[in-house]
């Protein structure tokens, strides 16, 4: 089945190797949804959405992923636990056998892109194994119109095969599963998973290393919204600090949840067209955007369905439920996906030991030591054997899908907000009156009070007083916040108890960044804790 006027003799993928595959170009999400089901792949729930089971990753496998090293990344790539190194030869030898093990299959073909800001867009060939996969990628990456796709030109290409296993011995892989970039071939190869993200975070790991390195633009794990005077803000952080939530404003459109780019022009553009959101406890009253997207069109990965209806609060499967969705499901969506210059960066941060203030404004130094640890807290139950709070460290928000030194980032950060003068804020959406089994989590219509108040500019002129140890800037009032929430110290019953819990937090700062003190400046080492 071929789209778009275009005949199997007129679509070749012979060029990439694979030989006599029955192509189907450029299907539409319901055609695609159509044969996922008659093939038994997935099931439509009550709502019209697409259900599927990923297999056995319901995650991505970060020791799998694995960057080509030779000339074009040996001296550029910060190689390690992050960025693994895989050899050219075994490359091309493995690119082989996958091609070749698709070759004579029926495959799923698709043409897209990646950033939405035409001057940076990266056009991408997706060629995939599963009609679901295929649907992934046209509800993620942007849509051309049909008068963009009879000229269009493909640089890079994903090849996704999730039922081809790699042997390790011969492949130079860890396991059978794997991603791999090549930034010289200019392809990332999926193979051994069927986790749909490893196809989205592939394209979005090579515009980490291409935006940066040839574009002088900085690429951000982050979520964006615009108000209505044309103020940009971007938002940062880890799973579980909100992230999605507080982007999703109804006084504000949604200019992306997930990954963006900072121009030299001083523009925010989204690199994807759809979002990627968990769903483990979804309801309509906590997350009515993500709700209202799962509809016709909507995939959801990995949920248990009882009857037609999801039960999103059944995690038998996975913790990491998902839904993928095109990002006009939304309603309140800037078109297109991209902003002017920020005014307002917020670093979110679920902190379980209950010592960051609820709101802090950085200085230059401090927003790019903060934002180099990429600091959250993880809390009792989210993984097997944690009894009590456990930092947790992800440089850069997003150090998986981050090629280069979180340092070329983080310079690069500092410079773009005192170039545009740009307000960057500590939000601590975590535990507040103590630790995790003491305290209590920070009330969200107090969080959005004052993510509101920076916003519009009402904590510009209030006084603030530092934090002891940490040295950052607490507003002494907020709009609409009790003035004891604002300083963690008060909050505590037992004072002498917090200065002992922040003293220690303190050092798990200072541990992580020791890694990092030989790459950075002494303005990024001056906005560590003081302690």
């Amino acid at each position: 089945m071929v789209d778009n006027n275009k005949t199997t003799q007129e679509f070749s993928l012979e060029n990439y190797g694979i030989k006599d595959a029955k192509i189907n170009y450029q299907l539409s999400s319901e055609e695609l949804h159509e044969i996922t089901v008659q093939k038994g792949q997935g099931v439509t729930v009550n709502s019209g959405a697409l259900a599927v089971n990923t297999g056995e990753f319901t995650g991505r496998s970060p020791k799998d992923r694995f960057i080509v090293k030779d000339d074009v990344t040996q001296d550029e790539v910060w190689w390690g636990d992050v960025n693994i190194p895989f050899d050219p030869a075994k490359f091309d030898a493995l690119y082989a056998k996958v091609v070749d093990y698709l070759s004579g299959k029926e495959v799923f073909v698709r043409d897209a892109y990646a950033c939405a800001d035409k001057s940076y867009q990266l056009n991408i060939r997706v060629i995939n194994e599963l009609p679901w996969s295929n649907m992934f990628a046209h509800n993620m990456f942007l849509r051309p119109t049909e008068e963009e796709l009879k000229d269009f030109s493909p640089e890079w290409t994903v090849v996704n095969a999730p039922n081809f296993m790699a042997d390790p011995e011969i492949d130079g892989t860890r396991q059978h599963n794997f991603a791999i970039l090549n930034f010289k071939k200019k392809i990332a190869l999926i193979g051994g998973t069927g986790y749909t993200g490893e196809i989205k975070k592939g394209i979005f790991s090579a515009l980490n290393f291409i935006l940066p390195v040839n574009k002088n633009t900085l690429p951000m794990h982050c979520s964006a919204n615009v108000g209505e005077a044309g103020d940009t803000a971007i938002f940062f952080g880890l799973s579980g600090t909100g992230k999605t939530t507080l982007s999703a404003d109804p006084e504000r459109k949604l200019i992306g949840d997930d990954e963006h780019g900072w121009t030299a022009e001083n523009k925010i553009f989204n690199f994807e067209g759809g979002c990627y959101a968990k769903v483990i406890n979804l309801s309509s009253e906590k997350e009515p955007d993500i709700y209202g997207a799962i509809k016709p069109g909507a995939i959801l990965e990995n949920v248990i369905i009882k009857d037609g209806e999801v039960d999103f609060d059944d995690t038998s499967i996975t913790q990491n439920t998902r839904v993928s969705y095109p990002i006009y499901h939304i309603n309140n969506i800037k078109e297109p996906s991209v902003g002017e210059n920020p005014k307002n960066i917020f670093f979110l941060t679920a902190d379980a030991f209950g010592v960051l203030p609820p709101i802090s404004k950085l200085t230059p130094g401090q927003a790019a030591y903060h934002f180099i640890s990429g600091y959250t807290a993880k809390v009792a139950g989210t993984e097997a054997g944690i009894t009590e709070p456990v930092p947790s460290f992800s440089a850069c928000f997003g150090a998986p899908f981050m090629p280069l030194h979180p340092t070329r980032y983080a310079e690069m950060l500092s410079h773009k907000m005192q170039e545009a003068n740009v307000n960057v804020w500590l939000i601590n959406t975590g535990w507040t009156g103590g630790p995790y089994g003491i305290g209590s989590r920070m009330k969200l219509k107090y969080t959005r009070e004052m993510i509101s108040s920076a916003l519009e500019g009402l904590l510009s002129d209030v006084e603030y007083q530092e934090h002891p140890i940490f040295g950052l800037q607490m507003p002494k009032t907020c709009p609409n916040v009790p003035n004891e929430v604002l300083n963690p110290r008060d909050t505590w019953k037992d004072k002498e108890a917090y200065d002992v819990k922040a003293k220690e937090l303190a050092l798990f700062f200072k541990n992580n960044f020791k890694k990092f003190e030989e790459y950075a400046n002494e303005e990024i080492m001056n906005g560590g804790p003081k302690a």
